[in-house]
Formats: structure tokens, C-alpha cells, sequence
């Protein structure tokens, strides 16, 4: 009998373990359901920070905010990679017109880059030099995460302007759009966030300041 007993209660640990994993992963999920629901692309708000959330717990708005940040950086560095690529592929050949195009939407994503790390930097300063920083900190998110995903938007209407080819039309015009979608989705992380920062803080908002 006592031969049984040892594989069962292995079994039994075993089920367990699943069990309390699973409980954990669908918690997880819940709650960054309730997090995403005011994102424009919940779907793809709640696949973008589900792999952190489920490793590490239930992280707070501003850690989801910082999150959902550093993914759209990822991505725009990405597309960023691509496009010089496409760009040096088109030097190469006489589509001096279609290169320009995507000169330009090049300069637009580098852009787009260097608002987004300066937004992460401004991002994690919030909380740490003072409350009477966080109005400015706050704008200053706002506008270049804002100027980001403008320049996504400007760059896939140039591309589809010029017409370049098909193929690397459609796997730039995908990769722009997922930077615009994340970059929204940061933006409205971050909002979620600020405004529970606010209410914890007393923080009044500007237009009720003035």
C-alpha cells in the first residue's frame, strides 16, 4: 500500500502546483483586463504585458505604464532596423523616388525613437523629485509620446503615397501600425496611471488650477 501512497501524493503536489499556476496566469489576465479596458487596442494591451505580469505579479500603473512603454520602444527600434535596411536596398537601385520616401519615413521613426526613450526617462522620474514636478513631468510624456505616434501615422501615409513595392509596403505599413497601436496603448496606460497618481497625491489637474 504504502508502495501507492508516494505516487499519488506526488500526483496530488503535482495537480496543485498546476492548479495554483493556472489560478495565477487567469488572475493575471483579469486584471489586466480591468487595466486595458480604456486602451483603444485592448487586445493587444493585454498580450503586450501579460508575459511581465504573469512572471512577476501584479505590477502597479506606473510599472505597467513604464511596461507598455519600453514595448513600443522595442518595436520603433525594430521598425527603425527595418527601414534603414529597406532604405539601403533601395541605394542600390534606381528608385530614387521610392528611397525618398522612405528616407523620410526613416527620419520620422528616429524620431519617433528618441521621443519615446525620453518619455520612458520622464516616465520613471515621476514620484521621485517631488510632487510639484509631476504636472510637468505628466506633459512632457504626453507630448512626445503623442509626437511619436503622429510621426508612425505621417510615415505610413508617405509610404503608401509613393507606392513602393508591395511586399515591403505591406511589412512596413505592419510594423508602423503595431508602433502606432502600442503607442497608444502606452498613452493610455500612462493616463490610467496619472490619474490615480493624482488622487493618491491631492494633485489638481491644471484646467482646475487656473
Amino acid at each position: 500500500m504504502a508502495h501507492f501512497v508516494l505516487p499519488l501524493l506526488v500526483i496530488f503536489v503535482t495537480i496543485l502546483g498546476f492548479s495554483t499556476i493556472v489560478e495565477s496566469r487567469s488572475r493575471a489576465r483579469m486584471y489586466l483586463e480591468l487595466q486595458c479596458r480604456s486602451a483603444l487596442y485592448p487586445d493587444l494591451c493585454v498580450q503586450t504585458l501579460f508575459p511581465y505580469v504573469s512572471k512577476t505579479g501584479l505590477p502597479s500603473p506606473q510599472l505597467l505604464a513604464q511596461i507598455s512603454l519600453a514595448s513600443c520602444l522595442t518595436k520603433a527600434r525594430f521598425t527603425k532596423t527595418y527601414l534603414s535596411m529597406v532604405a539601403k536596398k533601395l541605394n542600390e537601385t534606381e528608385n530614387s523616388g521610392n528611397n525618398q520616401a522612405v528616407e523620410e519615413c526613416l527620419r520620422q521613426i528616429n524620431d519617433g525613437v528618441n521621443q519615446i526613450t525620453q518619455s520612458f526617462k520622464e516616465l520613471q522620474q515621476i514620484g521621485k523629485d517631488g510632487d510639484e514636478n509631476f504636472v510637468w513631468h505628466e506633459s512632457n510624456v504626453q507630448t512626445w509620446v503623442s509626437a511619436a505616434l503622429t510621426d508612425a501615422m505621417a510615415c505610413i501615409d508617405g509610404i503608401l503615397v509613393e507606392g513602393i513595392g508591395r511586399r515591403e509596403q505591406a511589412m512596413i505599413k505592419a510594423r508602423l501600425l503595431n508602433v502606432k497601436q502600442l503607442a497608444s496603448n502606452s498613452l493610455a496606460m500612462f493616463s490610467r496611471f496619472t490619474t490615480r497618481y493624482r488622487a493618491s497625491r491631492g494633485i489638481k489637474n491644471p484646467e482646475i488650477l487656473s
